[in-house]
């Protein structure tokens, strides 16, 4: 990465959306920021957190973003393009099951969590003979809402916020729409990997840094995000092939659960895993995809395993 123009360090964060927030910092476009970020627990896991630290989890804290940022010249019905030109190094990172959250919440109860190292920046080891190329992405990133008040950073809405697309990698330029004077941007939730669909709940949370540079397009209104992205979708992952476990039914929720289940039902009758360790596999791993969306009254929808994880 080029030297950027500012930083933003990580104490300059905040848990929700709301366009009164005052600037951390104001950029003209063309300018890079290099943004500091905590990860997702907003500090209350770490390297050395056991699985009762999962369980005491403060909500209110948790998904922060470093923001917001002033964008000069932004204004309502532009479009601010973000171009994401780098990482700084990851250390470690975590992958919890949290009770009561993640597409099978009600079959697992119990909490979960997996700390990782990632000092060798390409690879994560998820247990022996299995490990996970590290692919860095923001889980939450946006412009600030138009409505006044406090809004949850927890779901992905209009502008943006927590989509935790795994392909915003290096090199991405996303696009967002400018609601508010200045766009009010932030950015947090970075991941060192994760699965289409995050299953769940996490993938690999870890604090990073990330380097973006800014443009605004005038006049130009787009409704939601849209993004170029320079590589393959499945970039790292396809050498081996895939194992791919399908569920069908008229609900498309119904049918991604049933995906999931039985790929988690294959990774511990295949690898020995437990419920536990091959729920969040999937979550770090696995690729949801809608196969089939016109064959009433049936969605399809198919859980894709790459096999070059086992070693």
């Amino acid at each position: 990465m080029k030297k950027p123009n500012h930083t933003i360090h990580s104490h300059c964060h905040h848990n929700v959306w709301d366009n009164s927030l005052e600037p951390a910092l104001s950029v003209t476009p063309g300018k890079s920021v290099y943004f500091e970020v905590i990860d997702s627990s907003g500090g209350q896991l770490s390297p050395s957190s056991d699985v009762s630290d999962v369980k005491n989890l403060d909500f209110s804290k948790v998904n922060p973003v470093t923001g917001p940022v002033y964008i000069e010249g932004a204004k309502q019905g532009d479009t601010l393009e973000v171009e994401i030109e780098g990482f700084g190094p990851q250390s470690w990172g975590w992958t919890a099951i949290i009770p009561g959250f993640g597409l099978l919440s009600e079959e697992f109860s119990e909490p979960f969590l997996k700390i990782w190292d990632l000092k060798k920046n390409t690879h994560a080891e998820f247990l022996p003979g299995i490990e996970i190329p590290v692919n860095p992405f923001p889980g939450t990133i946006g412009t600030a809402l138009q409505e006044p008040g406090e809004h949850s950073v927890v779901p992905p809405r209009q502008n943006g916020g927590n989509m935790d697309i795994r392909h915003l990698t290096k090199g991405t330029k996303l696009y967002l729409p400018v609601w508010v004077e200045g766009a009010l941007f932030s950015v947090g939730d970075t991941h060192a990997a994760q699965g289409d669909g995050e299953v769940c709940g996490t993938a690999i949370e870890a604090p990073m840094d990330i380097q973006l540079k800014f443009k605004v397009h005038k006049g130009k209104q787009i409704k939601e995000p849209q993004f170029v992205t320079p590589g393959p979708l499945a970039q790292g992952n396809g050498e081996k092939g895939y194992y791919v476990t399908t569920g069908f039914s008229p609900d498309l929720m119904e049918a991604t659960k049933k995906s999931i289940s039985y790929m988690i039902e294959h990774l511990i009758s295949q690898y020995g895993l437990s419920d536990q360790e091959a729920y969040a596999l999937c979550s770090v791993a696995v690729d949801l995809k809608i196969s089939e969306v016109v064959d009433v009254p049936n969605y399809l929808v198919s859980a894709c395993l790459p096999l070059n994880i086992f070693k």
